[in-house]
């Protein structure tokens, strides 16, 4: 557990969390010897001067004293250490989540991380702060007890022993007959969280359906499923549970019978039979607690090995040397990219000059938004290359290509917080002035004047609380407060009304001044901005020129464009 711990953490844990263990080790060692001087203390309280009890009983306070003080330390130690690693453990989760390649998010993989990123890391980094000193308490406490046992009468500390390998066989049988349990227990956990926010999704189309009345199938099987799962994960849990009480009673009752034994034979004292009585009974209740404790456990180390699993996934490779390119030309080089079996790109090659635009036109599923992702490094190559300014995309340092790139997509996604926070998403460190022009030129101030609240606005999350088209003038001024020598424009207008599509095209048009752009469009008439076309079909470059020439050849796109504005020709 410890081992799988500080590898999801990082070894610059291993120091901290060392020295709380040995601290909570030492802590339930005092516990159990602190115990060691009830014998003396009844040993004279039951002999003929029960005064001289005092001393046994000053010195089992101070022996408290300083228990109770190991505990607050240990137990602060590990608060401490816990809060440390829950933070080490967001920053490197978040570091990680940048790193990884877009294809990685599917849906199922979303509902994963939502569900880790919140309960499952808590619950992950409460075994230091929350589990770790009971668990050891519960382990190490009644050895040492039984350690004083065996130094007061070796039969009965024995006998005593006895019970330790027995009680450490019932944990790990019921660590192993619950494993695939708890291993189904998440699976399902996970499937009803996906239904969960499936079914708050779908509210829309049920509605419309008239199904608002109607249980949502999928997500009551799903639920149902992890009743079960439950159910049974509670049923084989239940034998160690018995198993272990049975085993405390069955050790007690022996030293109970022992301890009658002996006395009567005159063997030892009847303080010293009481006092080992009063210890076992003390060693008691931390060993019934374990089964508690090691359930928990067991769920804390299922987060662990998921949260590694994520931990462990390979993030897009950085090169050792990278190269920052001086100009800003885009080249797709026999590029092909694949998604599973599906070839989405298929040796595509083609390039932008500097400062010019080019337009990517085909119909859905061609692999045109695939071509600005690639462009970004959302997605590595299976072979080819894509380069900017003549070098590789591989060989540039993310952080030096993003800040090279201004990317405004068709689903505009704003953070939960006001709409000058979202703008300066861009460039944080700019002006407030030049925040401001930047709104100007996206048309963005004429939203903001309408907004109570004016800049300090709050969009909601997602933006919900804004309209597409004002989502897009927010989107459109922030990549021009970013001012990147490179614009990626992927179906800005597709699903905008005319008031809004005509402020986005003014904002667009800025954006594009001077900069080199690749834009894909589902409407034509953006096309016609472009200094050059192309037409994609299955993955592959099918034509490719001016949106002139390519209506005098008559081809594939001639055909696009007359279907395309064929509603506007009957107008």
């Amino acid at each position: 557990m410890i081992r799988m711990l500080l590898r999801v953490l990082g070894r610059e844990y291993a120091q901290p969390l060392r020295r709380t263990v040995i601290l909570m080790t030492l802590t339930a060692v005092a516990e159990g010897l602190s115990y060691a001087l009830v014998v003396p203390v009844l040993r004279e309280l039951f002999g003929d001067t029960p005064e001289d009890a005092w001393p046994w009983l000053i010195a089992f306070g101070a022996a408290f004293v300083v228990y109770a003080a190991l505990r607050y330390i240990s137990d602060l130690f590990g608060f401490r250490v816990g809060t440390t690693m829950l933070r080490g453990m967001y920053h490197r989760l978040g570091d990680h989540l940048a790193r990884l390649p877009i294809g990685w998010y599917s849906a199922g993989r979303l509902g994963e991380v939502s569900v880790l990123a919140s309960r499952g890391v808590l619950d992950a980094m409460s075994v230091i702060a929350h589990l770790l000193a009971p668990f050891i308490s519960a382990c190490v406490t009644p050895l040492t007890i039984v350690a004083v046992m065996l130094v007061f009468n070796w039969q009965m500390g024995l006998a005593a022993l006895v019970a330790a390998p027995v009680v450490a066989a019932i944990q790990i049988r019921t660590a192993r007959s619950t494993a695939a349990q708890d291993a189904e227990r998440e699976e399902r956990d996970h499937e009803a969280t996906g239904r969960v926010i499936e079914y708050l999704q779908a509210q829309p189309v049920l509605r419309a359906g008239g199904r608002t009345a109607e249980r949502f199938r999928l997500l009551d099987d799903s639920l149902k499923e992890v009743q079960r799962v439950s159910r049974r994960t509670a049923l084989s849990a239940l034998p160690g549970v018995v198993g272990l009480t049975l085993t405390v009673q069955a050790m007690f009752t022996g030293l109970l019978v022992l301890g009658a034994y002996l006395a009567l034979d005159g063997d030892i004292g009847v303080a010293e039979i009481l006092t080992i009585l009063v210890l076992a009974a003390r060693s008691a209740d931390p060993l019934l607690s374990l089964t508690d404790i090691a359930g928990k456990l067991r769920g804390a180390r299922s987060v662990l090995a998921r949260l590694d699993g994520v931990l462990t996934t390979e993030p897009l490779p950085e090169a050792a040397d990278p190269v920052e390119p001086t100009r800003h030309d885009l080249e797709f080089d026999s590029v092909v990219f694949r998604q599973g079996d599906r070839t989405v790109i298929d040796d595509a090659s083609l390039s932008v000059p500097q400062g010019q635009s080019l337009a990517v036109v085909g119909p859905s599923g061609a692999g045109k938004s695939t071509l600005l992702q690639l462009l970004a490094r959302f997605y590595d190559v299976d072979s080819g290359a894509v380069r900017v300014g003549g070098v590789d995309v591989r060989a540039i340092d993310p952080e030096v290509l993003m800040a090279r790139i201004a990317i405004v997509f068709q689903n505009v996604y704003l953070f939960d917080g006001t709409i000058e926070e979202n703008v300066r998403l861009g460039r944080p460190d700019a002006t407030d002035a030049e925040v401001r022009a930047a709104a100007t030129a996206a048309r963005l101030d004429e939203v903001i004047e309408r907004l109570p609240g004016g800049w300090e606005a709050n969009v909601g999350e997602g933006g919900a609380l804004l309209s597409g088209g004002e989502r897009q003038r927010v989107s459109i001024a922030r990549a021009l407060l970013k001012d990147a020598p490179i614009v990626l424009l992927d179906e800005v207008t597709s699903a905008l009304d005319p008031v809004n599509e005509a402020a986005v095209h003014e904002g667009i048009e800025r954006l594009m001044a001077g900069r080199t752009v690749v834009m894909v469009a589902h409407r034509m008439k953006t096309v016609r901005r472009a200094d050059r076309v192309v037409f994609l079909e299955a993955g592959q470059v099918v034509e490719e020129g001016s949106h002139d020439e390519l209506l005098r050849r008559g081809g594939r796109y001639a055909d696009f464009w007359s279907i395309a504005m064929a509603p506007v020709v009957r107008d």
